[in-house]
């Protein structure tokens, strides 16, 4: 019997949980068919604005690939697992009337496979991003995404904006709740302690999903040179940012409730890390870097990854969401184990003759 990988996000159905998030492998119209093809349930185009300034931001990008000893190695499909992605990022370079028919376009074919191309709108000019979402709209585009979790808004010179006030979530969302009806998945910032406040804040307002978390910046400096690498912050990104994408997607699912619908992002790398996001609280999972770097046939491979997993467990897909969120306790319920911290300390950290001491000896 055929696995069931559908999910819900709000009022939309999606085949199976994966959703190819937005990068610059998702610009043209042959990456997002890619993307398509290798069986995505939505793919999430590069964003756009129109604030004058993110039109060049593209132009300015680079990228780099680091190793686990923070060393850059070739940007190729075969990067060391443990790679961090950082680079400067960009919007689409394309004119809003061209890239809006180019997702209408792309919607429709994806009708046909069962699958969503979302048009996703970073926000720059609040009157602009509602005018966007209007044309969104009336374009037949299915869904829309509003991007306010770019890590780039203190670098962008205004370009693009990273919302870290609740009461301003609630703002921005209320106005393009207003003037759209289709379905809005609201995109927030992971560089906030408050990331379960800014979710609430845009479920009050109206959003039927939130995605979380938009990436880091970091900085990098290159011991060779003395400076940073590619000279400025970054936004990273890893399979090390799956534990923080999984707290907040946990602690948010017990702040606004298992009925409001949550989307992964950042951190997943493969179709366990798919299911690891899942039993945190997501109802669908993003894939972005990963598959800039390594290829559109990571897709299939996370799938049928999170297939197997799921047929090894008897579940469906919808039936992982929120197991392990909903175990989770507090540290205070934790249940007391008194000198365990010994175990885990080198021995020479360790007074001599203490009983119950086994510096070293750790399971």
């Amino acid at each position: 019997m055929a696995v069931d990988l559908s999910t819900r996000i709000g009022t939309v159905t999606l085949k199976n949980p994966l959703i190819a998030a937005p990068a610059e492998h998702l610009i043209e119209a042959a990456g997002i068919r890619a993307a398509l093809g290798a069986g995505a349930a939505a793919v999430v185009v590069k964003s756009v604005n129109e604030v004058p300034a993110a039109r060049t931001q593209l132009d300015r990008a680079e990228y780099l690939v680091f190793d686990e000893h923070w060393q850059p190695v070739p940007w190729t499909p075969g990067a060391p697992a443990a790679a961090t992605i950082a680079c400067r990022s960009g919007l689409t370079p394309q004119p809003f009337d061209a890239w809006l028919t180019q997702c209408a376009t792309l919607d429709r074919e994806a009708a046909a496979l069962d699958s969503y191309v979302v048009a996703s709108v970073v926000l720059g000019d609040l009157a602009r991003a509602v005018a966007m979402a209007q044309a969104i709209e009336a374009a037949g585009v299915r869904v829309f995404e509003l991007n306010i979790g770019t890590p780039y808004g203190g670098q962008s010179g205004g370009a693009v904006a990273t919302e870290l006030r609740p009461e301003r979530v609630g703002e921005i969302v209320t106005a393009v709740r207003q003037a759209v009806a289709l379905p809005l998945w609201v995109k927030v910032t992971g560089q906030s302690e408050r990331v379960p406040d800014l979710a609430a804040a845009a479920f009050a307002a109206g959003a039927d999903s939130v995605v979380m978390a938009g990436r880091l910046l970091g900085l990098v400096p290159d011991v060779d040179t003395l400076a940073p690498f590619l000279g400025t912050s970054l936004g990273i990104g890893g399979y090390w940012h799956l534990p923080l994408t999984c707290h907040w997607l946990a602690t948010t699912r017990a702040q606004v409730g298992a009925d409001r619908v949550l989307i992964g992002v950042n951190g997943a790398t493969n179709g366990l890390d798919i299911a690891r996001m899942m039993l945190a609280g997501a109802s669908a999972v993003g894939l972005a870097s990963p598959v800039m770097l390594r290829g559109f046939e990571l897709i299939g491979d996370a799938l049928d990854e999170l297939r197997r997993y799921l047929e090894t467990k008897g579940l469906t897909a919808a039936g992982l969401v929120g197991r392990a969120a909903d175990q989770r306790r507090t540290f205070a319920d934790m249940p007391a184990r008194a000198g365990r911290w010994r175990d885990y300390v080198p021995g020479d950290a360790l007074d001599q003759g203490v009983p119950g001491t086994g510096g070293g000896n750790r399971p």
